[in-house]
């Protein structure tokens, strides 16, 4: 599947998005400043009624699940608020540094992290749908009333993310203990964590064997450089080469190459032969971690059907594993970043309203959404700034 027919059918979707946002306008719950920037809501009641069994079926097991998403969402919180911060000072000691955050958009724009349309597509559908839904899942374990759910778009002059959403009956929801509330919110985030996990199981122990015993793997192909005066491209390697061997040491997979270079420290020499010539290269140092040996590359693998697999199944299985492959990797990259993120203490997000709860506990009201405005303003700033470096350098 080519990216030029992938990039026709992501431009053919916004087109018929856009189309049914402006022409169900006035069906759709809209809040912003329509058309510049806004988040329109189309409500339903699909849904509900799997909620309300599956948090009556396993009602303790629902309870337990959000309680423990407490734990992990507060610490992903402080973890992922950390990270920015240490960033954000990298960005600013050392420009040369990659944004830490990054728009998410099946287009090839600078700035943006691309994603191929039919895996983001599938991938944001599949974890809009899980995260909303452990929102309401949770909600009814607690006999919090679920008023709707639908789907939703985040729009820019036109509707820019597909997205999903549950709503539980915010009156009631105020009204019920912290660690309710709490377990509610941090569902959403928990259950992306939880499903990345599960697809990266299933991609080691059933998916991976099989992709293993398919492929014939023979080198890493140098696909880009990394701006910057870095050693590969000084050295003159072109884009394109494949990567055979380090000091003599064979090259065939991703890990080969990664763990010589983590082997490594900045400065070193190293021989490095690929598919077109050889090239002495002295490592240089990774603009996050100076310790670490850095070429300022970017690579993937190489690889080929065997043809024995080709002969016995055919093309269109061979094809379909892979594609299925690459679709279980997003899954994984794509639920823990979205997840994590919803987890940054920005006002609306799940992080947000957490600590806003937090807060609640250790000051009287005012105060309490005071600092709550304050942080949140000051974390929306440094994802902000990360957005604005991506497209910058």
């Amino acid at each position: 599947m080519s990216f030029d027919f992938q990039a026709i059918a992501a431009v053919v979707f916004l087109i018929l998005l856009s189309a049914y946002v402006f022409l169900s306008r006035k069906k759709l719950t809209t809040h912003g400043i329509f058309p510049l920037f806004y988040f329109s809501m189309y409500k339903t009641r699909i849904g509900l009624r799997f909620m309300d069994k599956l948090a009556g079926k396993f009602n303790k097991t629902m309870k337990f699940l959000g309680y423990a998403g407490i734990l992990v969402g507060f610490l992903g919180m402080v973890l992922l608020s950390f990270s920015l911060l240490q960033n954000l000072y990298n960005l600013i000691v050392a420009p040369e540094a990659q944004p830490g955050v990054g728009l998410v958009l099946p287009f090839k724009v600078k700035g943006a992290f691309f994603v191929p349309f039919f895996y983001w597509i599938i991938s944001i559908f599949i974890i809009a749908l899980v995260h909303e839904y452990a929102h309401g899942v949770i909600a009814r374990a607690h006999k919090i009333k679920v008023k709707s759910s639908g789907f939703a778009f985040l729009g820019v002059l036109i509707p820019i993310i597909p997205a999903a959403f549950v709503e539980p009956d915010e009156k009631i929801l105020r009204k019920r203990p912290h660690k309710q509330q709490l377990s509610i919110f941090a569902a959403g985030p928990f259950s992306n964590i939880i499903l990345a996990f599960i697809v990266l199981g299933l991609s080691a122990f059933i998916l991976s064997p099989v992709v293993d015993n398919m492929m014939e793997y023979s080198g890493v192909e140098i696909t880009g450089f990394i701006e910057g005066n870095y050693p590969a491209q000084a050295s003159g390697i072109a884009k394109g080469e494949i990567v055979k061997s380090i000091n003599g040491n064979e090259i065939r997979k991703l890990d080969d190459f990664s763990q010589i270079l983590k082997e490594k420290n900045p400065g070193n020499a190293i021989r490095l032969q690929t598919d077109k010539g050889t090239y002495n290269i002295k490592l240089g140092k990774n603009p996050e971690d100076e310790s670490l040996a850095y070429l300022g590359v970017y690579v993937q693998q190489d690889s080929s059907v065997r043809q024995s697999f080709r002969d016995k199944y055919g093309n269109f299985v061979p094809a379909a594993i892979i594609w299925i492959a690459g679709l279980f990797g997003w899954l994984v990259i794509l639920n823990l970043g979205i997840g994590l993120f919803n987890l940054v203490p920005i006002g609306p997000l799940d992080g947000g309203r957490m600590m806003q709860l937090v807060l609640h506990r250790f000051f009287e009201s005012k105060k309490a959404d005071k600092v709550w405005y304050y942080v949140s303003m000051v974390f929306l700033l440094i994802v902000v700034a990360n957005i604005g470096a991506a497209f910058i350098k």
